[in-house]
């Protein structure tokens, strides 16, 4: 135990561990709430260009995100968000946002709009609709999309390293580079702050392992 004891008492681990809960959950759940009000305009409201912006976002989420972090860092100072943890959100939404709205547009395809016709006329209004009809039937692939938002802001290394300079802001991913000095590795501290990284990921799948097995199944068979 003095390995975590030394890494709680001699390094920020939890400020680490508070800054990536931090950037996670936020950037996850805005996502997540983008991603729903684009889904739902694309599948259901019918207008010019919503199949390109379909395609446009999937083309988005396949762009390597190893290819933008030169020009995101040079937007990012230009924005002078570099440093901090508002920048790292915003470039945690870039690739974020996409992924979610083309998981959740999936699901959402998968709700027979018939319901959504009845209650329309039952004088129900499409943002009613939404709350009501929508969201409650689509809630395992929303879920879905959350956690796998999380587990991307989670893990992410290269934005962290190159958007946060300072050493109390850094993320639990970007702590753990500290215990490697060179060709040294301090190997006692750095299993130990590995584990306290995998601890929350584990815990979150653990809780909502039902909507997650639901979410990935549904809409896979047709009828």
């Amino acid at each position: 135990l003095d390995n975590y004891r030394f890494v709680f008492e001699e390094r920020p681990t939890a400020m680490w561990l508070r800054n990536s809960i931090f950037i996670s959950f936020t950037s996850s759940a805005v996502s997540v709430v983008i991603g729903v009000l684009a889904g739902y305009s694309i599948v259901r409201l019918k207008f010019w260009g919503n199949r390109t912006i379909a395609k446009g976002v999937l083309f988005t989420y396949l762009i390597p995100t190893s290819l933008l972090f030169i020009p995101m860092f040079i937007l990012m100072f230009s924005l002078h968000l570099t440093g901090g943890l508002w920048g790292l959100l915003f470039a945690y939404l870039s690739f974020n946002v996409p992924f979610c709205t083309w998981l959740i547009l999936g699901y959402f395809r998968s709700i027979p709009e018939e319901l959504e016709d009845a209650a329309r006329i039952d004088g129900c209004t499409r943002l009613g609709v939404l709350w009501r009809i929508v969201l409650p039937l689509a809630a395992p692939g929303i879920v879905t999309a959350f956690i796998f938002g999380f587990t991307n802001s989670w893990n992410e290394f290269l934005y962290a390293v190159t958007l946060v300079s300072r050493r109390e802001l850094m993320t639990l991913p970007t702590g753990l580079g500290s215990y490697i000095l060179g060709d040294v590795f301090l190997w006692g501290p750095l299993m130990a702050t590995a584990i306290i990284t995998a601890l929350p990921p584990i815990i979150l799948f653990i809780v909502v392992q039902r909507f997650i097995v639901t979410g990935m199944t549904l809409g896979s068979v047709k009828g």
